[in-house]
């Protein structure tokens, strides 16, 4: 069966809710589901504990341990959350809370930097999408959940916390002492290059974030604006809606953006419902790289399909899979995967990511790397756009673009 329903579905940290009927539902199946030798051993094993572990437990206690280790087990973006973990979730939303400025999630059974968020503590003190998360403040992160990894990295600003990264090419982990700040995320950010083409650089997708883009794109268009780069590059991704909100800027109505699929097969498709037809003709190039995930590479793949944008940059992080939160009686909640999403073309992402149309590596030095002296004064993960490899490559073909239009006006 296929559907067609609202957009307010949540990708990566963000939220959905689903009410307690479903939470009633699922006890019930699981009851339906002759479960309860499982169950005996389970209050078996417990009693034991209770009774004849040499340390008082709480059962609460026991409980809580048992149910984290089950949820854990099924994937690395699933897991029960304490209502103080629930809280925590809710401050990300806002875009403003204490801490370093990283997203992250597991790859390859480790703890990883998704991407540094720009112009944070994390961003400013070299930490580079693909990092290797191996401790926190001298605590190993093997087994650590992601909650509780971004709980020990939040923080009060002017605290510090230290992480333990090893990046590839390095032959041993290296540490980072950071200072936490208050992280405040301005998620599009704009100008006008090369006179006529317009740069638009999104960092996140919160809720502001595409009424903020169209605003951006009038004024570029104001001042002359004639090519679009679309900077996805590090963007962690965000809300679901979101994302098909800024397809929208660039595609017609009743186009497909993303679907998903979930446990029973049932596809859920999200269409774009408005279009601005001004920003539909306009050439241009969308920047990606491993940082790029989730919502950001809905968008860079609904453009690909589309063949709206061209792609340019390195294979994206690959994070498709949608987590619902699910709250729970006693005030905690269970963050659970429900979904995986496919582009248009029926491409799954997920632990595969976007492949861009035209690859192009980044080279950045890394903090220390002072390769000659014209580089010395160069932040570890700042650029600047006459080195930006992948920057420059959009705007040679945004140029090229320019000129096959200019020939085949004067052919007609």
């Amino acid at each position: 069966m296929i559907f067609k329903k609202n957009k307010y579905l949540v990708i990566f940290f963000s939220l959905v809710f689903i009410g307690s009927i479903l939470g009633t539902y699922a006890f019930n199946s699981v009851s339906a589901q002759s479960g309860y030798e499982e169950l005996k051993v389970f209050t078996e094993v417990l009693s034991i504990i209770k009774k004849n572990y040499v340390d008082e437990v709480q059962t609460k206690d026991l409980v809580i341990s048992a149910t984290k280790g089950m949820v854990s087990s099924l994937d690395p973006h699933s897991a029960y959350l304490t209502p103080e973990a629930l809280k925590e979730l809710r401050v990300e939303t806002k875009g403003e809370f204490g801490g370093i400025g990283i997203q992250i999630g597991i790859k390859d059974g480790v703890l990883t930097v998704i991407a540094p968020i720009e112009d944070t503590p994390a961003y400013r003190a070299g930490i580079k999408a693909g990092d290797k998360i191996l401790k926190i403040s001298g605590e190993t992160t093997k087994k650590m959940e992601i909650h509780e990894a971004v709980s020990k990295m939040r923080g009060q600003k002017g605290t510090t916390v230290t992480l333990t990264i090893f990046r590839e090419g390095w032959k041993d982990p290296k540490d980072f002492t950071i200072v936490r700040d208050t992280i405040k995320i301005k998620s599009v950010k704009h100008k006008l290059l090369e006179g006529d083409i317009g740069y638009v650089k999104l960092t996140q997708f919160q809720e502001p974030t595409a009424n903020d883009l169209v605003a951006a794109l009038n004024k570029l268009q104001k001042e002359g604006m004639k090519s679009l780069i679309l900077d996805l590059r590090n963007d962690p991704g965000g809300l679901l809606n979101i994302a098909v909100n800024t397809a929208e800027v660039f595609l017609p109505p009743k186009k497909l953006v993303v679907y998903i699929k979930n446990k029973s097969g049932e596809k859920i498709e999200y269409y774009t419902e408005k279009s601005y037809p001004y920003f539909e003709e306009i050439p241009m190039v969308v920047l990606v790289n491993r940082g790029s995930a989730s919502a950001s590479e809905i968008v860079a793949g609904a453009l690909k399909d589309w063949n709206r944008a061209i792609i340019v940059g390195e294979q994206t992080f690959g994070k498709g899979s949608v987590q619902s939160i699910i709250p729970l009686s006693d005030g905690s909640g269970l963050r659970l995967t429900t979904a995986k999403y496919y582009t248009p073309n029926g491409t799954m992402i997920h632990n595969v990511g976007i492949t861009p149309d035209i690859i192009v590596k980044q080279e950045v030095l890394d903090q220390g790397e002072l390769k000659d002296d014209k580089h010395k004064d160069r932040v570890s993960t700042e650029i600047d756009e006459k080195s930006d490899m992948q920057l420059q490559k959009a705007i040679e073909i945004l140029k090229t673009w320019k000129v096959f239009e200019r020939m085949l006006k004067k052919a007609a």
